[in-house]
């Protein structure tokens, strides 16, 4: 959060909302897409870190890439800690006002959603990276890259260019957005893009969850 408000804060600051500051503004990003990114880390190899488990003792392989995000989503909260600290910080400041709104309520249906990708992501990923090991590797490559294409360190691209519809085309923006809309902003996600985001996570769950099923005969023998 310090390094990225020296670096983009002086630029980025001119362009949010309601006076936000950039510091607040980007802690509010970095933490659930750091709850995104250590879940899908540690998903990716908990079936090879798990060989002996894999291999000799029989129960529900999901319970792998689940205990990953459960893990993942207790660090979530800490921060979400932080989150609330920082807040307070710059309102007892002055230069940013917190205002207590309905919306708030909303944090948790946005919570679920974000839960949902991460798990059903996690699983096709663990899948992946026990048949193919460099997916580990490039999984680390792509959560660098992405981080900057989920509207976490610069706010989503407005409009109907085709950047912004490539964008938008990322769950994660609207799950971001929409932390930042109900803690920071006092008002609740947009409809539509959550929507979005909610439909395509139960979509990746429910093919997560079927492949990997179907591929669970094969893990003993691939490991």
């Amino acid at each position: 959060m310090i390094v990225f408000t020296f670096v983009l804060g002086p630029t980025v600051s001119q362009s949010l909302p309601d006076g936000l500051p950039y510091g607040l503004f980007v802690f509010a990003g970095l933490v659930p897409w750091t709850y995104f990114s250590a879940g899908l880390m540690q998903c990716v190899n908990c079936l090879v870190a798990n060989r002996n488990l894999v291999t000799k003792v029989y129960f529900p392989r999901e319970a792998f890439p689940f205990s990953c995000v459960t893990t993942s989503l207790v660090d979530f909260c800490i921060g979400l800690a932080a989150l609330a600290g920082l807040m307070a910080y710059y309102h007892a400041k002055g230069s940013w006002s917190f205002a207590w709104h309905p919306s708030l309520m909303f944090v948790p249906a946005i919570l679920l959603v974000q839960t949902v990708l991460t798990a059903g992501l996690g699983m096709l990923l663990a899948m992946g990276n026990l048949f193919y090991r460099d997916v580990r590797q490039i999984l680390g490559v792509a959560l660098q890259l992405g981080m900057f294409v989920s509207a976490v360190v610069v706010p989503a691209p407005a409009g109907s260019s085709w950047t912004a519809r490539i964008v938008a085309s990322n769950p994660m923006v609207p799950i971001i957005s929409g932390y930042r809309d109900c803690l920071l902003h006092g008002r609740l996600p947009d409809a539509f893009g959550f929507g979005y985001a909610a439909a395509v996570s139960l979509a990746v769950l429910l093919a997560g969850w079927i492949a990997f099923r179907r591929a669970s005969f094969r893990f003993a023998e691939c490991i």
